[in-house]
């Protein structure tokens, strides 16, 4: 797996050791990290001692709470910026908090359901379509950047046709090439054509790969129709063969696709991002995101664990450098195998609590749509 994809070498230790101090923490003790965790989330700013004494209605003095923000910080779950500062949660402790969020779980408005399940079930919509609208849908109710990653292109074609297109640019003759595969998507190409080429043979090549590549793989038909055009060579008109040919060569192009991804909701991002240096290193990710290596290994990753996986900061060199984190749930076809995923990207104090089961729920709700 490409490195941008593994934890940073010490966060598990620091994981591992971390757990064993919050098990002996008091409930108090816990209660007040929450407590910091969220003000963090809200504001982005240190949260000193004062601020939770308010918030606990005097409950504990400032002078208590600065003493369990010690005991916090020698467990590494929170740290100080600087000497004068109240303090922010590290990784770590933003880690263990939001794994206790993925404990307890969550539930989402009914109206953000019923938002992402229109975008699902769209009639009339194809698969391709239906996930960019969920795309866009889940950008607008996070106003996070979002992003879907879909399937592998291996889905198995159910019909090819060829459409003539009239003449293009130097007068060479064209057709588009219209393939259906087994999940409704539909994807067209355009070829140029051999000169002369009657009608009849474009009819006669859709014909024969719809019958010799129905229910094979982009990544199977180049072997198929070698095979099949020199077995029944002398079944097929020369010129047919042509368009045959031609038409392979865009079906090959497809075949050794691993996944594209979808993202929207750039702006949503950057609108929290206030200077140049940093606004920079989110259009690196974002660059970085697009490489396909590194979509595969998303992927991956989502494959490897169960259910919503969530990266923080430095726990992965792809978000190290740019206080952000992502959150990524997967989605599954008929037979209940990940075939892509579905996320947002945001501030590292993005709203766990809410984006999580939003995040979760679009997964599910495209899982249910393709198995329909």
């Amino acid at each position: 797996m490409n490195d941008y994809f593994q934890p940073a070498p010490h966060s598990k230790t620091e994981e591992v050791n971390a757990r064993g101090e919050v098990s002996n923490l008091s409930a108090r003790t816990r209660a007040i990290f929450t407590q910091i965790v969220d003000l963090y989330l809200e504001t982005g700013s240190p949260v000193g001692s004062k601020v939770i004494s308010t918030q606990m209605e005097n409950a504990l003095s400032p002078a208590s709470i600065r003493a369990i923000m010690a005991d916090l910080e020698a467990a590494g779950l929170l740290f100080q910026p600087h000497a004068s500062a109240g303090r922010l949660p590290t990784e770590t402790g933003l880690r263990l908090f939001v794994d206790g969020l993925l404990e307890v779980g969550s539930d989402i408005p009914k109206e953000t359901r019923s938002r992402i399940d229109l975008e699902c079930n769209a009639n009339g919509v194809s698969f391709a379509d239906a996930l960019e609208q969920t795309t866009s849908a889940l950008s607008g109710l996070s106003r996070c950047a979002s992003l879907v990653i879909t399937p592998k292109r291996d889905a198995s074609i159910r019909h090819v046709e060829f459409v003539p297109l009239g003449r293009g640019v130097g007068g060479c003759a064209r057709a588009l090439v219209v393939i259906v595969n087994s999940v409704g998507d539909v994807e067209n190409r355009i070829i140029d054509l051999p000169a002369d080429l009657p009608p009849s043979a474009l009819v006669e090549a859709g014909n024969f790969l719809s019958t010799v590549l129905a229910g094979s793989t982009l990544a199977e038909a180049d072997h198929i129709l070698k095979r099949d055009i020199a077995a029944r060579r002398m079944e097929i008109d020369v010129l047919s063969r042509k368009v045959i040919d031609a038409g392979l060569a865009h079906l090959v192009d497809g075949a050794a696709s691993t996944g594209t991804l979808i993202l929207r909701g750039h702006a949503n991002l950057l609108e929290d991002i206030s200077a140049a240096e940093d606004i920079e290193k989110i259009r690196t990710l974002f660059s970085m995101l697009e490489i396909r290596e590194n979509t595969r290994n998303v992927l991956e990753s989502v494959q490897n664990g169960s259910g919503v996986q969530i990266f923080i900061g430095a726990e992965n060199a792809l978000f190290g450098n740019t206080d952000c984190a992502m959150i990524i749930a997967p989605y599954k076809d008929s037979e209940h195998k990940v075939i892509g995923a579905v996320g947002v990207i945001g501030p590292r104090r993005m709203n766990y609590a809410r984006i999580i089961p939003m995040v979760d729920y679009t997964g599910e709700a495209i899982t249910k749509m393709l198995s329909l």
